[in-house]
């Protein structure tokens, strides 16, 4: 690899995001498809929300891509497919999770091992897993990479009640920085987002009434975060200019959690 700043393209390229039928993901599909990248939507059960999701970004060439991230082999029917679709993949965002409570002191010992199992084959395996299968594709292509992970500001500050997503965040942490420095003699960049809150429909629940008022004090902005605001991030650490930023993790949380 040259010294010379990376030559990675800045629009037009291949992009699949896992988890984009609705959320964060689908914000991410849509920052991206309006960069000028053509997108595959990946979906695990809700195929008719990735469809509209896919429908209704700008541009063409984009694709709708299903299967459970952790099935080992659905993984690998999806990244080829995604890669078939769209004729190869420049850009994977590691989006899709899973986040059911599960408190240490109230969950029964069945479903605090279904849970932790279920989050770990998810969170972690499934995201190791799609990005063993895209960094092949990418290496094979040439020309460089770019793979961002949706972690978690409860990687650091704890999740009391989702224990397990917090672990496997902090996990999914870790392993794009081990990633960042195996695969950057390729021309690939690694890095991570922790946002904290986000609208989404997912937690509109817990964003009403009084816990949701407890949610917004979280933060000395008085909110939580909109989708396409980590999108935009997203959307930069996959960019050319962000090749130095390899390895880092992007904290996105509003003040309403300060590591050092």
């Amino acid at each position: 690899m040259s010294s010379a700043v990376s030559r990675f393209p800045a629009v037009g390229r291949r992009v699949l995001v896992t988890g984009a039928a609705r959320g964060l993901g689908r914000a991410v599909a849509l920052a991206f498809a309006a960069n000028g990248d053509r997108v595959a939507v990946h979906y695990g059960t809700r195929r008719d929300e990735a469809e509209r999701t896919a429908a209704e970004l700008p541009g063409d060439g984009h694709v709708v891509v299903g299967g459970d991230v952790a099935d080992p082999v659905a993984v690998e029917r999806l990244v080829a497919e995604a890669a078939d679709g769209l004729g190869g993949i420049d850009v994977l965002v590691n989006n899709a999770a899973v986040n059911t409570p599960h408190p240490p002191t109230t969950t029964s010992y069945d479903e605090w091992a279904a849970a932790w199992r279920r989050h770990t084959d998810v969170n972690l395996l499934g995201t190791a897993n799609v990005t063993h299968q895209a960094v092949a594709r990418m290496i094979t292509q040439g020309g460089g990479g770019r793979i961002v992970n949706v972690g978690s500001r409860g990687a650091f500050r704890g999740e009391p009640d989702h224990p397990a997503y917090g672990a496997t965040k902090a996990a999914v942490h870790a392993f794009g920085q081990s990633l960042a420095l195996s695969v950057a003699r390729y021309g690939i960049a690694v890095a991570s987002v922790a946002p904290g809150f986000i609208a989404t429909d997912r937690v509109a629940d817990r964003l009403a009434g009084a816990t949701g008022e407890a949610i917004r004090a979280q933060s000395p902005f008085g909110r939580v975060a909109e989708p396409d605001e980590v999108a935009a991030a997203v959307l930069w650490l996959a960019s050319p200019q962000a090749e130095w930023s390899s390895g880092t993790i992007l904290d996105l949380n509003g003040a309403s959690y300060l590591r050092s």
